[in-house]
């Protein structure tokens, strides 16, 4: 079994479901006591959100780049990053170390392909649904992102930040992102992407007539597939 390294902190909530799936995943695989093996780097989220709000992404990059080598010096031999928003930075990350970087939009696209998915909802934080980064990466797979209008994207984008990323749950939000789901899918998308990994914290399968693409649990399910891998 290889080393999975996860640089997390963004936020936290979601990094400890990443943990978690990852080593449910080894142990349905392996059995027994089996667990993965794992080097965490969990940043504080308020030093890298201060910047990325700001749209200093440069700043962004630095960090993380730095906090990726910390991953790789702990004995990883791939990187996942644990956010959906910060792969915006994802080439100054893959330029500061010398092993595997698993993009999280990959194993989505691969998912939605298969599913035979090409008009998709996409949610997300305001920089995931509005930047080229994400957009762009599945578009050249073949898959056309749908995003929710902009009164929606800052509902949306509000809960992830307001709630989700501080634990924080409630019935009306969940009301919320089902409505915006419907209208994603009156609109003619043919299933929707969690494109946050809090978002799986709020709504599942039940709070939605289209599929749920949930990236977190691709990319948790990616890298176990890597770490399992033979060679």
């Amino acid at each position: 079994m290889k080393t999975i390294g996860l640089l997390g902190g963004m936020s936290w909530e979601s990094t400890a479901t990443y943990y978690r799936r990852v080593n449910e995943l080894v142990k349905a695989r392996l059995g027994g006591l089996h667990s993965a093996k794992i080097v965490l780097v969990s940043v504080d989220f308020h030093e890298v959100e201060g910047p990325m709000q700001e749209g200093d992404w440069d700043r962004v990059g630095a960090s993380l780049a730095l906090a990726a080598r910390q991953v790789r010096a702990g004995g990883a031999q791939c990187l996942l990053l644990c956010t959906n928003t910060m792969h915006r930075v994802a080439p100054a990350i893959e330029a500061a170390i010398d092993i595997p970087f698993l993009h999280i939009a990959e194993p989505t696209a691969r998912a939605l392909k298969q599913a035979g998915h090409t008009r998709i909802g996409l949610l997300g934080t305001r920089a995931t649904m509005e930047q080229a980064f994400y957009r762009d990466y599945l578009s050249s797979r073949g898959i056309e992102p749908l995003v929710p209008p902009p009164k929606d994207r800052d509902l949306v984008h509000r809960v992830i930040f307001e709630e989700l990323c501080l634990g924080i749950v409630t019935e009306a939000s969940r009301a919320e992102f089902r409505r915006v789901m419907a209208d994603l899918a009156a609109r003619g998308a043919q299933a929707i992407v969690l494109g946050c990994t809090e978002i799986s914290l709020l709504v599942g399968a039940a709070d939605s007539a289209l599929p749920l693409f949930d990236t977190t649990e691709l990319h948790a399910r990616a890298a176990v597939d890597w770490a399992l891998r033979p060679g």
